[in-house]
């Protein structure tokens, strides 16, 4: 695998269900990410999108096929090394942001840099440099519930970033967000590409976002196609 791919999967296929009801949501999935690369995976509802990122991110096996990530084979890693490599080398970005309520903002995007073993004030520096880079230093203090859905995103942005991983995946990351907050998600994601050659896979309906990324791919009877 060249140098600068953080991401590879070779054949992958995912089914669900037996029989009758048997229903073959990936078929053969090829996909080769590289680093600061963005990359929008399309399709419409039901095609696989949310599937491929789950497979991608460690969080469901594929039937065959193989997912690399840093030249490591995931499935071949063992449970220890497939734990490491969610907390260390992947960040996850979803629709609803996720965050914990009973923590605060900063509390929030320490939390992974605290499960990967740094100490608390080295994971509150990185947190802190990270809320600053998204522009929610002000926000720092205050619990989910008292900021905005756009800055709550944001912060789930930086907690996806972190540990410094080497991909992020968004699952459809502005579908809950109006048009002006999309627009801010989408620009610092180019921001974070460019200026730490941040790597981001996305899967999205909006075709502003798709139009934003690197390269756009489309999932079309389980098949990705560029």
């Amino acid at each position: 695998m060249s140098r600068d791919v953080v991401l590879c999967c070779r054949g992958v296929t995912k089914s669900y269900g037996e029989g009758d009801s048997l229903v073959e949501v990936l078929r053969g999935v090829d996909l080769d990410v590289s680093r600061g690369e963005i990359v929008a995976v399309t399709g419409p509802s039901g095609s696989g999108k949310s599937t491929l990122l789950n497979v991608l991110g460690i969080l469901e096996p594929p039937d065959e096929g193989t997912v690399s990530i840093g030249g490591t084979d995931v499935w071949a890693a063992g449970e220890a090394g497939r734990a490491v490599l969610r907390n260390r080398s992947l960040g996850f970005v979803f629709q609803f942001h996720h965050l914990l309520e009973e923590f605060t903002i900063l509390e929030n995007v320490m939390l992974p840099a605290l499960i990967a073993g740094l100490h608390r004030s080295e994971a509150a520096h990185a947190a802190g440099a990270l809320l600053e880079e998204v522009q929610l230093t002000p926000r720092a203090g205050h619990f989910p519930s008292k900021v905005s859905g756009g800055e709550r995103q944001r912060a789930a942005v930086a907690r996806a970033l972190v540990c410094r991983p080497d991909v992020v995946l968004a699952d459809e990351p502005t579908g809950n967000l109006d048009a002006a907050n999309s627009m801010r998600l989408r620009d610092l994601m180019r921001q974070l590409a460019a200026s730490h050659g941040q790597t981001f896979v996305v899967a999205t309906h909006s075709e502003e976002l798709a139009a934003s990324a690197d390269r756009v791919t489309r999932l079309s009877g389980g098949m990705l196609l560029s």
